[in-house]
């Protein structure tokens, strides 16, 4: 279906088809002036803390929302191959929904999640000999940074830039020592930028003052076709990994290295989505879809490697993912149940978006053999993920 080139055993698309991608949508746009950066208020938490919301835009209709609590993607707002604008991941109309909604259901809609992203087995782990306790959110689990992770705080602004071709947010969080169980004063920034590709990064850093676990990620769902449009299984992915981190029934790494090869979670050509979303193989019934981690840069290249490709055959959207990160979990919204509905008015039900959180593995600090997500003083985490639209025509009828 494209171009590939080998990398570390790899086989990741051609850079020349991205850069096509996003000249596609170049192409289909009209030119609206250059990058601006707007800043408004977007209401209050139930204890009254102030939240406000940026738009970050570019010239090709490409517009991303973010919000202060929880440093939170509240919407993508990409053109299809006809041009048309529509919001790409799932959200709510208000900062109630974030505040109610998504808490309840434990949705983490756009949210920059910690501090510790994914499950943390039992809720506990052992660093230079001491054990500490996570609140247990999910069954037995530790889920995303425990009852009040990161996605559930205001973030302050640290500091906002625009430029002929780039516009950027930097959200700061200060997470005391013994926040939710885990040790050391974190300090965490996030800069979100979006420049005249039609790229959107992400860019983390933290330090500490006493070693400590941390692995951030971003929890967008992504549906191509436009929010409250439905499935996603017709949406055909690529994940430039040839292994995975096989799960237990509660979600939980075994802690081994497993091939993608003969299982559901090969993509490493691109496949549809829904192809064997209903598969029996245990890996797909555990989490009722998929949920799990695909290793998609084993090496730890400190340049964003490719990781994924997603693109909708529906609307040509195309989005590629590109990361820092270790891992990339892929998770089918498996949970979504049709209690919660968007900005479209529609409820959101399973299948309806795909996540895909650029990470370290889960349960991490219970598993030497996986990459280290500790921290120590005098140390900077450093993560990037770059979320680049395009498009990629496909032959069909136009409504």
């Amino acid at each position: 279906m494209h171009a590939f080139f080998s990398r570390a055993g790899c086989r990741f698309p051609a850079a020349g088809l991205l850069l096509a991608m996003t000249v596609a949508t170049v192409a289909h746009a009209d030119p609206a002036g250059p990058v601006t950066l707007d800043r408004a208020p977007f209401g209050a938490t139930p204890d009254g803390r102030v939240v406000e919301r940026f738009t970050l835009a570019n010239r090709h209709g490409m517009r991303v929302q973010v919000m202060t609590y929880g440093a939170t993607i509240t919407a993508i707002d990409a053109p299809d191959d006809s041009g048309h604008i529509a919001d790409i991941v799932l959200g709510f109309p208000t900062l109630e929904g974030y505040t109610r909604d998504s808490a309840r259901g434990g949705l983490f809609f756009g949210a920059t999640v910690g501090r510790v992203a994914n499950r943390i087995a039992n809720g506990a782990f052992v660093l230079d000999g001491r054990t500490y306790h996570i609140p247990r959110t999910e069954g037995t689990n530790a889920l995303h940074g425990g009852r009040r992770g990161f996605d559930k705080h205001v973030w302050t602004v640290e500091n906002t830039s625009i430029a002929a071709s780039s516009a950027s947010v930097t959200l700061k969080l200060v997470s005391p020592d013994g926040d939710e169980g885990f040790p050391g004063t974190l300090t965490t920034h996030v800069t979100f930028s979006l420049n005249d590709g039609n790229e959107l990064s992400l860019h983390y850093t933290a330090t500490t003052d006493r070693p400590t676990v941390v692995n951030l990620t971003n929890h967008s769902y992504f549906n191509l076709n436009g929010e409250g449009s439905g499935s996603i299984e017709n949406e055909v992915l690529q994940v430039n990994a040839e292994t995975f981190t096989p799960i237990d029934a509660k979600s939980l790494p075994l802690g081994t290295v497993a091939p993608v090869a003969g299982t559901p979670l090969d993509f490493r050509t691109p496949r549809r989505i829904g192809d064997r979303l209903r598969d029996t193989d245990p890996q797909m019934m555990y989490p009722h879809g998929y949920d799990q981690n695909w290793i998609v840069n084993a090496r730890l290249s400190r340049v964003p490697v490719p990781a994924a490709h997603l693109w909708d055959p529906a609307s040509g959207r195309v989005l590629d993912v590109l990361t820092t990160q270790p891992g990339l979990q892929v998770y089918t919204s498996n949970s979504l149940d049709g209690r919660y509905a968007g900005p479209s008015g529609r409820a959101y039900r399973q299948t309806d978006a795909v996540a895909l959180e650029t990470q370290h593995y889960p349960d991490s600090p219970n598993h030497p053999v996986f990459p280290s997500i500790t921290l120590l003083p005098g140390q900077t985490y450093d993560e990037t993920t770059l979320y680049r639209m395009g498009v990629q025509p496909t032959p069909r009828q136009h409504h």
